[in-house]
Parts: C-alpha cells; sequence; structure tokens
C-alpha cells in the first residue's frame, strides 16, 4: 500500500473531524484525495504537524483531531512527541506513514527502518499501534481510534512513482477556512 492508498481509506473514517497534515506529499496527497474545509495543510513547515496538532487538540478537547504526519517530518521533531505524551490530549490521533524516506525532497532515506517510531511512541506515553498492510488498516482502523489518546499509528506504506499535484489553496485562505470548520464543528 502506498501512503495515498493509506490516506483514502482513513479519510473515511474520519468523518467531519480535523486533519492536520504534514508538509510536502502528505498534504498533496489528502488534498487530492479529499480536500475538505477540515484539513490543514501544512505548506513549508516542516515536522510542525504534530505541534500545531496538539494545540487544536487541547483547545478542542471534545472532537477527535487526526494528525498526519510522515517519518521524515516527525523525525525533524521528535521533541513534540515528549509534549504531547505530557500532556496527554485524549483525542489525538497522530498517524505516521513511514516509508523510511524523505520522498518529498528527493527520497532521501531516513532512519525509521533503524530507530522505530512505534518504540518512542511508547516510551513518551502514547498507545501504539502497527499497520503494515491495508487489510490490517481497513480491519482496525476503527477500533484503534476509540481508543483514549494520544494514541500513535504507525502505517507502513511503500514510496509512489505518481506525484499528487500541490494544494492550490493559498495558506491565508487554508487558515480561515479551517478556523472556521473548527467553530462550526464546536457549537
Amino acid at each position: 500500500m502506498n501512503r495515498k492508498q493509506a490516506i483514502s481509506t482513513i479519510v473515511k473514517e474520519v468523518g467531519n473531524n480535523p486533519i492536520i497534515s504534514a508538509n510536502g506529499f502528505i498534504s498533496r496527497d489528502l488534498y487530492e484525495t479529499c480536500d475538505r474545509n477540515q484539513n490543514f495543510y501544512m505548506i513549508g513547515s516542516m515536522g510542525l504537524a504534530s505541534s500545531i496538532g496538539l494545540g487544536v487538540a487541547l483547545k478542542n478537547p471534545k472532537i477527535k483531531v487526526f494528525v498526519f504526519d510522515g517519518d521524515g517530518n516527525i523525525l525533524m521533531n521528535l521533541g513534540s512527541l515528549t509534549t504531547i505524551g505530557s500532556l496527554q490530549p485524549k483525542n489525538l490521533i497522530h498517524i505516521i506513514f513511514d516509508n523510511n524516506s524523505h520522498e518529498s525532497t528527493g527520497g532521501q532515506p531516513t532512519h525509521s527502518n533503524k530507530i522505530k517510531l512505534s518504540r518512542i511512541g511508547k516510551s513518551v506515553n502514547y498507545k501504539v499501534f502497527n499497520i503494515v498492510s491495508k487489510k490490517e488498516l481497513i480491519s482496525n482502523f476503527k477500533k484503534i481510534i476509540n481508543h483514549k489518546g494520544p494514541v500513535m499509528i504507525v502505517v507502513k506504506v511503500n514510496k509512489s512513482k505518481k506525484v499528487s499535484k500541490r494544494v492550490e489553496i493559498e495558506p491565508k485562505k487554508i487558515v480561515e477556512r479551517f478556523t472556521n470548520s473548527l467553530k462550526i464543528h464546536s457549537s
């Protein structure tokens, strides 16, 4: 399964809940698969989706908040994991698409094949789940997201030869529509 297939499978279960997606191909895949006001596409700030997701989760404790991250992105900001683990937001679902690669910047290898993200997640008090196939994702995702967070789901994905189109929404507009969707969601 590649990342876009995994994202397509996951968004069917997310409902109207917000998604904060990491920069690069993750945001592109989400945009092309399921553009909606509840998506916050991170543009240009590698590693910060988890930090933004934490803020949204703390401010909106009654709704589930999903973070779509990559192995390269989270390795750029491991400090956010310790903060999330310490604050224990019950409504945060952190999904890391792991292809052992900085695919968006040319495919340079990450170290996630040697340093297991799931072990890091467990050591900082996440409830951790590993998914290695589309079948496993389909059969387990709904059960996993019903756990109290923070939840980390490491989804093993393959690199893809097809690149999704760039997000065509101006950053200011992304913020406006995302913020408005949170207001509607919480009322």
